[in-house]
């Protein structure tokens, strides 16, 4: 088995200590030191260079049922991760090797090589992949699972066409940023989309291309949805709920349709957040609204990376992404996601 000569004794990963309650606190975690192992048998040792942080992982901070189990108490959280091979028990995986996996929140992890495990925010397969091609960040975004997230949830979920009007939601984040971008690729006829700064919003139509952009902050999101989509949307993308939602319904065009892919504006309440006040009107536009999940969209991956290599590799599909370095500072790049600090996404570079 071959093994690089300086692998250090131990190495540092993030616990959770106890389950917040509304917005998560520093107490509720902690920097450990663990001992790193050698790989068994189908294993290999992945010294992490960049890790992942994303929304959903408040969820699985709360013992609350949902989609996938909540992180344990005392033990290494999870999340997407991308490193290099320095020791191999597994054939067809040579120490230099790069592989995406799922043991993030951690600076070395053993990671099974060949299981196929299921996808999206649960464990994904140690998949191989190319440094040379693309930065080995953007397995991590753009052509990883936030860049499948935003094809699957427009083009499956939401039903585009060619022609039709969209309206993103936290569209300067990893995610709206893409599904935004995908959609002009596509033939939208107009995109909206909607942001927390007027930063952000500059970067939206002047570096993404949007046709048009609001600051949420500067009003009601009804009265500028309105007012920057006149003749009404056919699709909205969620990434936010409350108000967002509320105003899309309002704005949705016969036959429209919503894909919620995530509601970051509840995800710290201690009470239940009020619902829409007008989904009456989905009976009046014959609209849809339906919730997806990326991990049960992985068939459309190979079609995914096939589409989407090209546009970022000719510079037609832009991305942003907020890095922050030291594996010290992870969970608070964790609490910038959720207070919307990050411009496209947040990576924890080691």
């Amino acid at each position: 088995m071959p093994v690089t000569p300086e692998l250090p004794a131990t190495s540092r990963e993030w616990h959770l200590l106890s389950r917040p309650v509304g917005w998560p606190k520093p107490e509720d975690f902690a920097l450990v030191e663990a001992e790193v192992e050698q790989p068994g048998p189908g294993q290999v040792l992945v010294r992490n260079q960049y890790l992942s942080v994303d929304p959903y992982m408040r969820g699985r901070m709360s013992e609350a049922k949902s989609y996938v189990a909540p992180f344990e108490l005392g033990k290494p959280m999870q999340g997407g991760a991308v490193g290099e091979v320095v020791a191999s028990n597994a054939e067809g995986v040579a120490v230099g090797d790069h592989v995406l996996h799922f043991l993030g929140w951690r600076e070395y992890a053993v990671v099974d090589a060949k299981q196929a495990v299921k996808v999206g925010p649960a464990e994904v397969p140690a998949l191989k992949v190319d440094p040379e091609a693309v930065p080995l960040s953007t397995y991590l975004g753009v052509l990883g699972m936030t860049g499948l997230t935003a094809y699957a949830g427009l083009l499956r979920t939401a039903s585009f066409k060619e022609g039709d009007s969209v309206f993103v939601s936290g569209a300067a984040g990893a995610v709206g940023s893409q599904v935004g971008q995908i959609a002009k690729l596509k033939g939208a006829s107009r995109v909206i989309g909607s942001a927390g700064s007027d930063e952000k919003v500059k970067l939206l139509v002047e570096e993404y291309g949007f046709d048009a952009a609001f600051n949420y902050k500067n009003g009601p999101v009804s009265r500028q949805l309105r007012e920057a989509a006149p003749d009404g949307v056919d699709v909205y993308f969620d990434n936010v709920g409350g108000d967002h939602l509320e105003a899309a319904i309002g704005q949705l065009n016969r036959n429209g349709r919503i894909a919620v892919c995530g509601m970051i504006s509840v995800y710290n309440n201690t009470e239940p957040a009020p619902g829409p006040r007008n989904l009456a009107r989905l009976i009046q536009t014959r609209g849809r609204i339906e919730g997806f999940l990326v991990g049960d969209h992985y068939d459309l991956q190979p079609q995914f990376v096939q589409e989407a290599g090209p546009w970022v590799r000719s510079g037609e599909l832009k991305y942003r992404e907020t890095v922050v370095e030291g594996i010290e500072n992870n969970l608070e790049a964790f609490l910038g996601v959720l207070r919307g600090d990050n411009i496209g996404k947040m990576i924890v570079k080691l």
